[in-house]
């Protein structure tokens, strides 16, 4: 068999990535009552990204192992990385357990040199820069490898993402598919209120020489489609309108749910809204 043979297409099962999102979310839920704090409003915003990345778009070799690359640029969203590199083996349930206690080895960013980890992330404004040098590496190397990433609205306000951005199509970087998860939050304030000139972003991107287009965020058939029905000829920027905290009522669009672990009683009630969004 050839390598190009063994290269699984990319597919969408709508239903199971449903499926899947709410179990993620309720692991992430879950590991919060292990810790003081966590990023749980940032891992819910870009769930359904991160899902379609792994389980939709990238290419699998016949050995299992992955033709294409992801790199987690919003280096806070990491919980979703972590809980989706657990399904698929490559991290292990003691690894998730042990996550930012002594002696494990996850932190509140991705570390280069753990499982599944390309890239030390989490400075913002740092990870586009990498991606376009991991595209040049897999043109150069012919080895037909797409490298797809995740960035906040956040650390598009960083000028080195500006300059990744303008170098991605003047290199003509068409492997390079980015997400902005835009969910209209820096931190614990608005992107609108802070920076209002951020807009219009599609139009942004587009000047830059990018092909680019903004969809529903926790829409995988919309992201699928983004994807798979680009044009080509130049890297892609998918602005993905999404929710920060989406799947719990009283954490999306709540800013202090940037960094937070829920109580016993949030807990509790974050759980029944999950096990309702599986019933529904």
């Amino acid at each position: 068999m050839t390598a190009a043979a063994a290269i699984r297409p990319n597919s969408l099962d709508a239903a199971a990535a449903r499926a899947r999102c709410l179990k993620f979310r309720r692991r992430i839920l879950d590991m919060s009552q292990r810790v003081s704090a966590l990023h749980i409003g940032s891992a819910y915003s870009c769930t359904e990204i991160v899902d379609l990345i792994y389980y939709g778009l990238m290419r699998r070799k016949a050995d299992g192992s992955f033709l294409d690359t992801f790199l987690m640029s919003k280096g806070h969203g990491c919980m979703i990385q972590y809980a989706i590199l657990e399904d698929l083996g490559i991290l292990s349930r003691a690894d998730m357990d042990a996550y930012c206690t002594p002696g494990g080895r996850l932190g509140v960013h991705p570390d280069h040199g753990n499982p599944g980890i390309v890239a030390a992330t989490g400075s913002l404004g740092h990870g586009l820069s990498m991606v376009v040098g991991m595209a040049l590496s897999e043109k150069a190397n012919k080895t037909g490898g797409n490298i797809y990433t995740v960035l906040s609205d956040g650390e598009v306000q960083e000028g080195s993402t500006w300059e990744a951005v303008l170098m991605a199509s003047s290199l003509k970087c068409d492997n390079v598919v980015a997400f902005l998860d835009y969910n209209n939050f820096q931190s614990l304030g608005k992107t609108s209120d802070t920076h209002p000139t951020f807009y219009p972003l599609v139009e942004k991107f587009t000047a830059f020489g990018w092909e680019s287009v903004e969809v529903a965020g926790h829409d995988s058939a919309a992201l699928f489609d983004a994807v798979t029905q680009r044009k080509g000829g130049k890297p892609l920027m998918v602005v993905a309108r999404t929710t920060k905290g989406k799947g719990v009522s009283y954490m999306e669009n709540v800013p202090i749910w940037h960094y937070r672990s829920p109580n016993r009683q949030e807990y509790e009630q974050a759980v029944k809204e999950l096990e309702a969004m599986v019933r529904s």
